[in-house]
């Protein structure tokens, strides 16, 4: 009987190991998954200084191309737009990066405060871009050119 129950209680210990290992296996995996958003996250985030020529603009210009298809009128606004809105995935699969790289333990998340502080601070940054180039602060010979029509 004793040998039974020694037998149980192994069979139990490994069973509890078997799953905290596979626990943490896919604790990784979410870590890995976290790990990629974040970096493409910041790719197209505003943090990232250099990102506007090499992902930003030729996002935005795409999009708005793609407006002007219906409207040629729409190829400025529309890649206003799609700048704003590269610059608001940016933030936001940075956010849902982080969280899952950084956080231990799963917690209820607030999307919609995430996505409202997402919309704010592209919407802020996208302002100052477009008001730097205005006031011609800022120079943008590619943008210009682009837009140019010719």
């Amino acid at each position: 009987m004793e040998s039974v129950k020694q037998a149980s209680q192994k069979l139990s210990q490994k069973i509890q190991a078997r799953l905290q290992q596979f626990a943490q296996e896919g604790n990784i995996w979410k870590k890995l998954r976290g790990g990629v958003f974040l970096a493409i996250g910041y790719l197209l985030s505003p943090l990232c200084w250099w990102n506007d020529i090499v992902f930003n603009l030729p996002i935005a210009y795409f999009f708005g191309y793609i407006c002007s298809l219906f409207n040629r009128d729409l190829l400025i606004p529309c890649s206003i737009a799609g700048y704003w809105l590269s610059n608001i995935l940016g933030i936001l699969m940075m956010q849902a990066g982080a969280m899952d790289v950084l956080q231990g333990q799963p917690k209820e998340r607030n999307v919609k405060k995430e996505l409202l502080t997402g919309i704010a601070s592209s919407t802020v940054y996208t302002l100052l871009i477009l008001a730097l180039i205005q006031l011609k602060i800022l120079d943008a010979p590619v943008f210009s050119v682009l837009f140019s029509g010719t």
